[in-house]
């Protein structure tokens, strides 16, 4: 069972980490042994990372994972660890914003991201009135119950490249405005790395969380010169690690292969 004044004060201390003095850096973790490692790390807060929380439950990203086991998941994740938790909650997994709300303060989250994807029908993006609403509903599911959960509005406006980055841009500050009226705390443009654009939509929006990942077209630094309050790494780390276990797998095989001894696996 949730302590609900100790999550209250965790989420209160969360709010706090996006306005500085400096910029909020956090790791995406896709289990409760990298959510350690990252706090062990130093980080002051843990973001999950949907696509490879997914991916360890042998699931796609996008939802295709049943809502039961990502919140499992990320239960396990925010149990294993000290620090903040922010869970990467996609669409909703078309749950009403009262029960998004709350079953993500069942299982201890101080915030989440909710993107503005349709994954069940065109798989365009929902109407931007759509979802101010759905954001605003959340907002108040969870203050009704007592917890200011922190929203990051994601906008996938610059992820589906539609148009150039000047149409891009212009839905994508539309947007970060609606959802920041709608009591949004933070607009994700996620995938958008030009500095210009990032610096327009900080004026439009104060508190923008961007993505970065290791040699990427933005790097922190960049990121924090852009005004951004907050950055994550998405699923890049995740990526990155699977990489060396695929390095590692291969060098085994190879070994296995060149000893005469050994049965080919």
């Amino acid at each position: 069972m949730v302590d609900l004044e100790q999550l209250s004060s965790k989420a209160r201390s969360f709010r706090g980490l996006h306005t500085g003095p400096g910029m909020l850096v956090m790791a995406n973790a896709w289990d409760a042994a990298s959510a350690r490692r990252f706090e062990a790390a130093g980080f002051p807060a843990i973001a999950t990372t949907s696509g490879g929380v997914a991916a360890a439950l042998g699931r796609a990203d996008h939802e295709a994972a049943p809502v039961e086991e990502m919140l499992a998941a990320a239960q396990r994740i925010i149990r294993s660890v000290a620090l903040p938790v922010t869970v990467d909650f996609e669409a909703g997994y078309r749950l009403p914003p009262a029960e998004i709300a709350r079953r993500l303060i069942h299982i201890g989250a101080v915030g989440l991201n909710l993107e503005d994807t349709d994954h069940y029908g065109t798989l365009g993006l929902v109407p931007a009135e759509t979802q101010a609403e759905r954001l605003a509903a959340v907002k108040a599911g969870a203050q009704a119950l007592g917890i200011d959960l922190f929203l990051n509005a994601r906008v996938d406006v610059f992820i589906r490249r539609e148009g150039d980055l000047d149409t891009q841009l212009a839905e994508g500050l539309q947007r970060a405005r609606l959802y920041r009226e709608a009591g949004a705390d933070c607009i994700y443009p996620i995938s958008l790395s030009d500095p210009t654009a990032i610096r327009a939509l900080v004026e439009a929006a104060q508190v923008v969380n961007v993505t970065v990942r290791r040699g990427g077209p933005i790097s922190v630094t960049a990121a924090a010169e852009a005004g951004a309050r907050r950055v994550t790494y998405a699923t890049s780390i995740f990526r990155e690690t699977i990489s060396l276990v695929d390095r590692i797998a291969a060098e085994i095989r190879a070994e296995v292969t060149d000893a005469p001894l050994m049965h080919s696996v």
